[in-house]
């Protein structure tokens, strides 16, 4: 018996829900409990592992306090979805919501363009190939 991998567009859905639960300070836990699930259910919407149901995304949506559209936007074709968007992969870790939340805090461009700088030289350090924005 093979073990299918969950399938793109359910996997992307489910980085929406982690992303969107990160960026509002949501944990598992309390959004397990606003939809009647365990915690573990979560976590499976979230890997993709589980789909998400029409019904229970409108509740999710409901929880999260967005639209149920947001979990599309990025999906593209009927089969696939995009993952490399950066953006998109920094909030999804709770990392990158917390340096969020910080930078955004800070009013001063200097110190905002020198963390910027500071950030890149890591990135290039470490052999990235990282590409600003511009």
């Amino acid at each position: 018996m093979s073990i299918s991998k969950p399938h793109p567009s359910d996997v992307h859905i489910g980085q929406r829900i982690r992303t969107r639960r990160l960026a509002i300070g949501m944990s598992q836990e309390a959004l397990a409990g606003a939809l009647d699930l365990t915690f573990q259910q979560v976590q499976k919407y979230e890997k993709g592992t589980n789909r998400v149901g029409g019904s229970r995304m409108v509740q999710i949506a409901d929880a999260l306090a967005i639209e149920p559209a947001y979990f599309f936007e990025g999906l593209t074709g009927a089969s696939k979805a995009t993952h490399n968007d950066a953006g998109a992969e920094f909030m999804a870790c709770k990392d990158g919501v917390i340096i969020a939340r910080a930078f955004v805090q800070i009013r001063n461009p200097d110190i905002r363009s020198a963390i910027t700088s500071f950030v890149q030289t890591l990135a290039e350090q470490r052999g990235a190939h990282f590409q600003p924005a511009e």
